[in-house]
């Protein structure tokens, strides 16, 4: 899958995001595809992430999570307002369970779905898979700025 051209390097080639950022030479670099209702990633894990011998770091989920569920919400809210390209999203609030320990050695699928939109947000539902299994699920409210926030130009 990361050989496409995901919604992260399409519209934020120079994005510095440790979590979604395509420039961020030391980042996660997650690569999200659209689905039905929402986005699609996979995620290789590397021994930097583990949290303790075989299992995968919370904070590395929970960035996961969180990026994944704020580009959801971008890509929602510019096909809601018939935009060619995203605004900035923030997240105002995210919450992440983790439900078992997220095995190194498998690949992570993380799936999103638009929960609620609204003219300037969105709140977006998220899961993280590991050899089909649900090891974390999320919630978020993530919100689009206006010109004047300090986010507002970080994806252009």
């Amino acid at each position: 899958m990361s050989e496409f051209t995901g919604v992260q390097k399409k519209y934020a080639p120079n994005s510095i995001c440790f979590g979604c950022g395509p420039s961020n030479e030391k980042g996660l670099k997650i690569n999200s595809f659209r689905i039905e209702g929402g986005l699609r990633t996979e995620f290789k894990t590397s021994l930097e992430h583990q949290a303790f011998p075989g299992i995968i770091n919370g904070g590395i989920i929970g960035t996961l999570l969180d990026c994944h569920g704020n580009w959801t919400a971008a890509i929602a809210i510019m096909d809601k307002r018939e935009e060619e390209k995203p605004s900035c999203t923030v997240t105002a609030n995210y919450s992440v369970k983790l439900l078992r320990p997220t095995p190194i050695n498998e690949l992570l699928i993380i799936t999103s779905k638009i929960e609620e939109i609204m003219e300037d947000r969105a709140s977006i539902s998220m899961e993280l898979f590991a050899g089909g299994k649900l090891c974390a699920k999320g919630k978020g409210l993530f919100v689009s700025v206006k010109e004047g926030h300090p986010a507002y130009h970080r994806w252009h």
